[in-house]
This record gives structure tokens, C-alpha cells and sequence, in this order.
């Protein structure tokens, strides 16, 4: 349990801050669109790099994050300005734990927001790009609206993606298991659940969380978590535990998985950063086709539909651009305040 009292000056000074909520596929993704505190940085990485040091920055994320305000599986985005006038915006995201180099689910949020708000204007095509800078790169958000500007999807194209290492033998409490490990935006080690006897279903999710949070504390300073360019983008963010479901009355292949990242955060979606990162190994690793559809499932029965668009060499290596479609749904609006009184500020998590 993490509990920090009202001594810490980084909170005081804010006394309201608004917020719009959405979901995606059952993961939250609060979004702060005036955050009110300085993020400096010429990139959305600097950005990122300051707000994990800045006691500001990081405060007004507890905050909103932590109970009684947040969870500890709350996720969020504070709206930054883009790297430059080729995208729209950028996003530093956050979780419990700290900031995030890469959110898919968050991306298909702040897709369907920018176009709800008028952000950005719907092309009449019926497909509206919004281009959005996060830590790992630029990314697109691809709305779809239909005749009446509803939006109806959104495709989350990633930056490059790839597999980065397989068979690895990893020493567990449950044993040695094989864990290969992919880049989606973040490192992710990724484990067949087969292998420990368990199902991708709620009434395994304590030994779900367990044995992934063991997983990514073990590789997390492994030679294959290390970023081959940029240290900041090294570490595993998380570990996926799939289940394989063959494939689908469309001959599609089918999968379902639990995503545990940051320290012990469970995804509710079948995360899409983490869904990129599985196009990239099974595509590298030939049971999925280049181009076939990967059909991606939730521990909560939520689906991402996602593929390989296109083949690419990134870092040196060979890697593909994952399109991972998916909807986010508005959940609410908030107007958060901070009384100078409250000794629970910025709040605690229970995990």
C-alpha cells in the first residue's frame, strides 16, 4: 500500500481540474486536456522525461490516478502540444506506477475524442486521421463516423514493430517456462498460459497478476529489454499471457490474453500496444500470415481486430506497421477538487 499525505507541495497549489473519461474495449483512459502545470520539453519524449522528474507533473498523475479519485488500475493521458505541425497533439500517458512510452487502447480514446470534441474536423470520406506524438514515436488514430458523423471505429496504426527475442528460458516460481519477448512501442515478454495450467478467465486473474508481475521483473534487465537506440524506451512493460483459440468460423486465427504491466496493473482490453507487439512475433514467427487478421480477446470478453499493413526495417531489423482496430466509448466528465484540508492528497493505491 502506497499512502502520500497532504505535505506533499506538488498537488496544493491545484484546487479543480476537469476531466473527460472513456473506455476502450473495458480499459478506462482519463483524459486531461488543460493539465494545468508546466510539461516542458521540445518532444513529447523530453516531455515525458521531465514530467517523470517533476514533482508537479507527477503529483497532479497520483493524483488523479490514486484513490479516492482513481484506482490502481486507473490509466490516463495528459494532452501535451505534438512535436511539430505534423500531428495533432501529443500525450504523455500514465498509470499508477508512473509514465508509459506507449498506450494502443489509449490512442483509439483520444481518436474518438478528438473527433467528438471537433478537435479535429470529420473528413467527409468517413475516415478521419488524427495524428497524435507519444513517447515511442508518432502514431495515427483512423476514426471512422458514419453518414452522420457517429464514430463508429478506430484503427490504432503503431510506429514499427518486431520481435526481439524468442525461447527464452525464464526460472519462475511455477517453474521454467519459454517466453518470447516483442516490441509494440514498449518491450513485452509474452508466455503461452498453457504451459502453467491456467486460462485466460477472471477466475484466474490473482495468479494471472502474480505470474506476470514475476515474469516482467525478471527479464526487465535482460539483454532483451534493452532498446537498441533510445534507453528510454528499455524494459519490459509488461507480460502477455495468451491463450490459443486456433482459428475462428472465418478461418480467422484467434486468441485471447491477459496483459499485466506496469507493477501488477491488469489491462481489461486486449491492449493495443501489446496486440502490436503480438502481430509483430507471430508474423516474424509465421503463424500469422503477413496481412491476415489476428483476432484478439480480452480477459473480460472484449475483442481487437488487428493486423500487419506493412513490412518495414526499423532500428536495422526487420519490422511491420500493426493496424489494431478497436472502439472507445465516452464514459463521463469530471471536475475534480483538492481541499486543503484533506490529509489523503495526492491519495493512495492498495496495490
Amino acid at each position: 500500500m502506497t499512502t502520500e499525505l497532504a505535505d506533499a507541495p506538488s498537488v496544493r497549489p491545484i484546487t479543480t481540474i476537469s476531466t473527460i473519461d472513456y473506455h476502450t474495449a473495458g480499459e478506462p483512459f482519463r483524459i486531461i486536456a488543460d493539465p494545468g502545470v508546466a510539461i516542458e520539453g521540445a518532444t513529447v519524449a523530453d516531455r515525458r522525461a521531465f514530467a517523470i522528474a517533476d514533482e508537479a507533473v507527477d503529483g497532479l498523475r497520483r493524483l488523479l490516478c490514486f484513490e479516492p479519485r482513481g484506482h490502481a488500475d486507473m490509466y490516463g493521458g495528459f494532452i501535451t502540444p505534438p512535436d511539430d505541425a505534423g500531428a495533432h497533439l501529443g500525450v504523455l500517458f500514465w498509470h499508477k506506477d508512473g509514465f508509459s512510452t506507449a498506450c494502443g487502447h489509449g490512442t483509439i480514446a483520444l481518436g474518438a475524442w478528438a473527433v467528438e470534441t471537433g478537435l479535429v474536423a470529420v473528413d467527409p470520406s468517413g475516415v478521419t486521421e488524427v495524428v497524435i506524438d507519444v513517447p515511442s514515436g508518432r502514431v495515427a488514430a483512423r476514426v471512422s463516423t458514419d453518414a452522420a458523423g457517429a464514430v463508429t471505429s478506430v484503427d490504432f496504426v503503431n510506429v514499427p514493430s518486431r520481435l526481439v527475442a524468442e525461447g527464452l528460458r525464464v526460472p519462475t516460481s511455477r517453474g521454467e517456462l519459454t517466453v518470447d519477448v516483442a516490441y509494440g512501442g514498449a518491450n513485452y515478454a509474452m508466455l503461452d498460459v498453457a504451459q502453467v495450467g491456467l486460462s485466460i478467465e477472471p477466475r484466474d486473474v490473482g495468479e494471472i497478476i502474480a505470474l506476470g508481475r514475476e515474469v516482467k521483473w525478471l527479464l526487465d534487465d535482460s539483454d532483451a529489454a534493452r532498446h537498441p537506440t533510445d534507453q528510454r524506451l528499455s524494459g519490459i512493460y509488461g507480460t502477455i499471457l495468451f491463450e490459443r483459440l486456433g482459428r475462428d468460423a472465418e478461418g480467422r486465427l484467434h486468441q485471447r490474453n491477459a496483459t499485466v504491466f506496469a507493477d501488477g496493473e491488469l489491462d481489461r482490453s486486449p491492449c493495443g500496444s501489446g496486440t502490436a507487439a503480438r502481430v509483430a512475433a507471430l508474423t516474424a514467427q509465421g503463424e500469422l500470415v503477413f496481412g491476415e487478421t489476428l483476432v484478439h480477446d480480452s480477459i473480460v470478453g472484449s475483442r481487437f481486430h488487428a493486423l500487419a499493413s506493412e513490412r518495414v526495417v526499423d532500428d536495422g531489423g526487420e519490422a511491420v506497421v500493426p493496424v489494431v482496430t478497436g472502439m472507445a466509448y465516452r464514459t463521463g466528465s469530471s471536475t475534480f477538487t483538492v481541499d486543503p484540508r484533506d490529509p489523503l492528497v495526492p491519495g493512495f493505491v492498495l496495490r
